[in-house]
């Protein structure tokens, strides 16, 4: 009986304190049609406790605008954890927020059930210019471009010009392996050595390799040219055969050059049987003398007036061969380059600069007033506006399939990126009812739309807005700034938003440009002065 007792009054405990982890409240009780007000849910937990609040595009019959990061506050031992969201509605009427599901360490725990008056917002229809919807008017289908077959022969011309050079390059090369030949002996030892360094043994780690072909290249220079068995002599035969052979050609080598010669083949001996590791300048002070013993021996030895005349008349072959091999180079970058040139010049002739710039170069502020402009027809409820260039749809799958209950479509079109020179979004908004949107509430979420696109720092001004043809709207101006990932630099933009709403139906324009751009600031005004309104159609 008293442990029954007992675990009464712990489950009662438990069930209180639980009951005090969390609580609900709103900012506001009453909000104007597409207002924003917070919901505000808390939590009093341990450091170790688990909390998931709810998440979602909907508390019942409100929109979720916006879920905000958890905050969190310590009390003593406690952590009070703070969630915040924006929600709103489109329609008038009191709503209510359900019990929202709050997940404590896997236990679900329900928020208490508020409720929200959305007053409707009064109508002014004297100062909106309306029109009746006008009849689909049937348009002859625009046949499809052909530009494509135009850069595909571009390609194919480029590419043979490449190909063209590659090839003469090739048989160029075999050329070269074929009459590959030396001068002299010292011409082919020097190139060897040159050859040696390319290879980047020393970098891979390959020093007994280096050394038997730095060794080798010594020896069969010394065979070739003072005729000795240098390949198949150890180090010291080979020395006792060169001084042998520098005393009987009578040829004046330095005994100090010979010895510095004798101790690079010993340290290769080494080197490769001794598995020596010599450092980094004691190898390049070996290779040094390698090549300055060459160059010597080749100077010290006698020549006949007939080997004068056979080494002269290979240098002349040899500038002869350049010269054909430097020819043939320019022929192989001249045709590459006379190909490029000519494929160019027929794609803008046949596609034409005015296509280039305006499909992938661009127009300045200052030749976008000067070209031809297209008034067209937009979205639903429909805008008509006349733009530089006509405006491509541009929806979000994610928009269009979470539409709040009293929309009835979404429609965006634009035109450049938010660090072009020029760039206009435009988005119309038709709703299921009679609805008219809160002007400057449409204006409030522009700019968070702005936040979106990347702007940062916004300046805003607000006013009332009128265009030549009397239409009426709300309108937001200043500046921002944004990165610009082409020169990788914060840009400096100003921006104009205009929204316009009438029963049923709204459209925003955003219009953006470079700060102090005077030809922009024309484009604007000529834009905002073409706008015409459709009625939304009930």
């Amino acid at each position: 009986m008293r442990k029954t007792i007992y675990l009464h009054i712990a489950l009662l405990f438990g069930v209180f304190g639980f009951s005090q982890k969390i609580t609900t409240s709103i900012d506001s009780s009453q909000i104007k049609i597409g207002s924003q007000f917070l919901l505000t849910i808390k939590t009093s937990v341990n450091a170790k406790d688990k909390v998931v609040f709810p998440e979602g595009k909907f508390f019942g019959a409100l929109e979720v605008l916006e879920s905000f990061p958890i905050d969190t506050v310590k009390n003593n031992a406690h952590y009070e954890l703070i969630k915040k969201y924006g929600l709103t509605q489109f329609d008038s009427g009191r709503y209510a927020i359900p019990k929202l599901l709050v997940k404590i360490n896997q236990k679900a725990f329900r928020t208490d059930s508020l409720s929200v008056l959305v007053n409707n917002v009064k109508v002014d229809t004297t100062k909106q210019q309306m029109y009746d919807i006008k009849n689909i008017i049937a348009t002859e289908e625009k046949p499809s471009s052909e530009w494509w077959k135009w850069l595909v022969l571009l390609g194919l011309i480029i590419a043979s010009g490449f190909a063209a050079y590659f090839i003469i390059k090739k048989i160029q090369k075999r050329e070269d392996l074929a009459e590959e030949f030396f001068a002299s002996p010292i011409e082919k030892a020097i190139a060897y050595l040159q050859n040696l360094d390319k290879k980047q043994l020393l970098q891979k780690g390959e020093v007994k390799e280096y050394y038997s072909e730095m060794t080798d290249i010594a020896r069969t220079y010394i065979e070739e040219s003072v005729k000795v068995p240098a390949m198949e002599s150890t180090s010291s035969e080979l020395i006792a055969a060169l001084k042998k052979a520098i005393s009987e050609k009578k040829m004046f080598i330095n005994r100090d050059e010979l010895e510095q010669f004798k101790g690079v083949l010993e340290n290769a001996d080494l080197v490769k049987f001794a598995k020596s590791k010599p450092l980094q300048f004691e190898i390049e002070k070996d290779k040094g003398i390698i090549d300055k013993f060459l160059i010597i021996i080749d100077k010290a030895l006698p020549r006949s007036e007939a080997e004068a005349e056979v080494l002269f008349a290979e240098e002349v072959r040899k500038k002869e061969l350049k010269q054909q091999k430097l020819k043939r180079t320019v022929i192989a970058v001249g045709i590459a380059a006379s190909l490029f040139v000519l494929a160019v010049s027929l794609f803008l002739y046949t596609i034409g600069f005015d296509y280039l710039k305006e499909n992938y170069l661009g127009y300045s502020t200052a030749e976008l007033l000067e070209k031809e402009w297209v008034s067209s027809e937009y979205g639903e409820p429909a805008i008509i506006i006349e733009t530089p260039k006509v405006l491509y749809r541009n929806n979000d799958e994610k928009i269009q399939n979470n539409l709040p209950e009293n929309v009835k479509s979404t429609n965006r079109f634009m035109s450049g990126s938010i660090v072009d020179d020029f760039s206009i979004v435009l988005i119309t908004t038709a709703f299921k009812d009679t609805t008219r949107l809160d002007l400057e509430v449409a204006l409030e979420n522009d700019l968070k739309e702005l936040e979106r696109f990347g702007a940062k720092n916004i300046i805003v001004k607000t006013a009332d807005f009128e265009n030549a043809k009397g239409l009426s709207g709300k309108k937001s101006s200043g500046t921002f700034t944004a990165f610009n990932s082409k020169t990788e630099e914060e840009q400096k933009m100003s921006y104009e938003i205009v929204v316009f709403a009438q029963p049923g139906g709204a459209q925003e324009i955003f219009l953006i440009y470079k700060e102090d751009d005077t030809h922009a600031k024309q484009v604007t005004e000529k834009i905002q002065n073409s706008i015409e309104l459709r009625k939304a159609k009930q």
